[in-house]
């Protein structure tokens, strides 16, 4: 190439920039931006690109030269009291990992050898494309967590935070608004806080304040905040070039003012769909549960709710190790609408039951919220979209809160062969608590609950079922090889370990038991006041096969 063409070429390539420059402020400012947020987009690792209505493979690039292959990174590392996850993130293209490709690491501080090297305890694939979680072992103090990789060496450690100071989670709903989850700051139950006193942060690195855009706080209520997204965060959308998800380098969190912000694991990373405009749902019933290690109690659970009713269940998984994936396929694959989400947040259920309600919102008129413990039983012999059908008044109905009957031991010592339902029939006398059946729609924007009710928009009300009607068996006091596996960690009560001497007069905690997981003499015959043989009744009568006496779980068991 002579003198002259490589000028030519050079002009060309100034004047693409130039043109491509002033076109970007024109759309900026149309857009509603101002010089504040243009250094959202101008960071110092920006480069202008064009982008075509296909997908271009990140390693390509756009001036046709070549360029080098993205590695597998550390995204970010979060500590947990009891293990921690480690966020990987992948090229394009790549094969994910299993857990025998990959060892974790304890570095000492400025050492690239390992001071220890255990295997994982578990790998998981996150719910959006391109990263898994891997959860290793707890590190010991004064060591750098790291990752060795088959046939990619050491990764470079990412930075590290703590479970419960954190942004961890975000979503754009229909409004536009961010609904951000956040631990860390410390908010009264059930009660929404002052929003002017915090603020929402957005921007690819949150420790540099120039480039970083700031947005008001709409609500704000125990783990969730929403915010006003500003126009660059939405414009910045990827789905306007068919790209599919918002950018996933864009981080929010949230600061009480006069304060730091937040640590961040939190992204931008998709908007939930427009209100459909008819008011018809796919489904009338739905069911959404959070679990830790619970996979055996599911085919029962999930078998016994579809009879009554119940056509799509929503699995929040809170770092299970029990092979959980495999139960769920094989329900799925008996077709079962099962869907398992990955939710690595401990301590966190009122958030992981408003995500729920978020994601079950288009499809769902209904949700149920309830434990795996916990079955809807129906002395009425109606269904359940029969027993919400028949709720009417000068007020519209969109929240059923249904008392609980805690069940105990049952003088068995043995996990009963064939199901909770027919093995424990012995409660107590009268119901502890109660749980909720809500339509998502009708829920207030704070979103707050309590787990067992959340607070509704101005026009709806709520209605007490009468135990003849509805109640909920809740098999809380089990055998004790189930029992005592809720002293390791609930996913329920405010504390991160049963051993914590806090809260110990929680209704959460088993009573009499302190925070010792050793098992009482009369273990067995606790919890028992009164014979309730109803439902396992009901079960053997509906569901029993009459040639083998054997119930639908007891095959799946089987198969599984």
């Amino acid at each position: 190439m002579n003198m002259m063409d490589r000028k030519k070429r050079s002009g060309l390539r100034l004047s693409w920039g130039v043109s491509f420059f002033w076109c970007t402020l024109t759309i900026l400012f149309v857009s509603g931006f101002t010089f504040s947020t243009l250094r959202l987009f101008f960071t110092e690792g920006f480069h202008p690109r064009l982008v075509s209505k296909w997908n271009i493979p990140a390693i390509e690039a756009i001036s046709g030269e070549s360029s080098v292959t993205p590695a597998l990174t550390i995204r970010e590392t979060v500590v947990f009291p009891d293990q921690v996850l480690v966020f990987l993130k992948y090229p394009p293209s790549t094969v994910l990992l299993t857990k025998d490709d990959i060892n974790c690491i304890y570095l000492p501080p400025n050492s690239s050898e390992p001071q220890l090297q255990l295997s994982p305890v578990s790998i998981d694939v996150v719910e959006y494309q391109s990263h898994q979680i891997v959860r290793c072992p707890p590190q010991p103090r004064g060591t750098i967590l790291s990752l060795a990789v088959k046939h990619n060496g050491k990764l470079k450690p990412g930075p590290t935070y703590r479970w419960d100071s954190l942004a961890y989670d975000a979503l754009i709903d229909r409004d536009n608004s961010t609904i951000v989850f956040v631990k860390g700051l410390n908010l009264r139950s059930g009660r929404a806080a002052d929003p002017s006193k915090f603020k929402c942060l957005y921007g690819w690195d949150l420790t540099k304040p120039k480039f970083v855009i700031g947005a008001d706080v709409v609500s704000v209520a125990q783990e969730i905040v929403r915010c006003r997204t500003p126009l660059s965060v939405l414009n910045n959308s990827p789905q306007r070039f068919g790209l599919g998800s918002f950018n996933d380098s864009i981080k929010v969190s949230v600061r009480m003012v006069g304060r730091r912000a937040l640590n961040s694991v939190a992204r931008v990373k998709h908007q939930l769909a427009p209100k459909p405009l008819s008011r018809d749902k796919q489904h009338e019933m739905c069911v959404c549960t959070m679990l830790r290690n619970q996979a055996r109690f599911l085919p029962e659970w999930i078998m016994y709710h579809s009879q009554i009713g119940v056509d799509r269940w929503f699995i929040y998984d809170n770092n299970s190790d029990d092979d959980i994936e495999h139960v769920v396929e094989s329900l799925v694959g008996a077709n079962y609408n099962v869907t398992r989400h990955v939710w690595p947040w401990i301590k966190s259920q009122e958030a992981g039951f408003a995500h729920c309600a978020l994601q079950a919102r288009d499809s769902c008129d209904w949700v149920g919220f309830i434990d795996v413990d916990e079955f809807f039983h129906l002395p009425s012999n109606l269904s359940l979209p029969g027993i919400v059908r028949n709720q009417s008044g000068p007020i519209e109905v969109a929240e059923l809160r249904v008392p609980c009957h805690s069940f105990g031991p049952s003088g068995l010592q043995k996990l009963p062969t064939k199901g909770v339902m027919v093995g424990y029939t012995c409660r107590m006398a009268f119901p502890e608590r109660h749980k909720s059946i809500v339509k998502p729609e009708a829920l207030n924007s704070s979103l707050i609950n309590v787990v067992h009710h959340f607070h509704l928009k101005s026009g709806f009300r709520h209605v007490n079922m009468n135990r003849s009607a509805l109640v909920i068996n809740h098999y809380k006091y089990q055998v004790w090889e189930v029992f005592k596996e809720k002293f390791y960690r609930r996913v329920a009560t405010y504390v991160s370990d049963w051993q914590q001497e806090r809260n110990v007069g929680s209704k959460d905690r088993a009573p009499g038991l302190g925070t010792k997981a050793v098992e009482p003499s009369n273990w067995s015959t606790r919890f028992c006041q009164v014979k309730d043989t109803r439902l396992r009744d009901r079960v053997l009568e509906t569901f029993a096969n009459p040639k083998t006496d054997l119930l639908p779980w007891e095959y799946q068991q089987s198969e599984t």
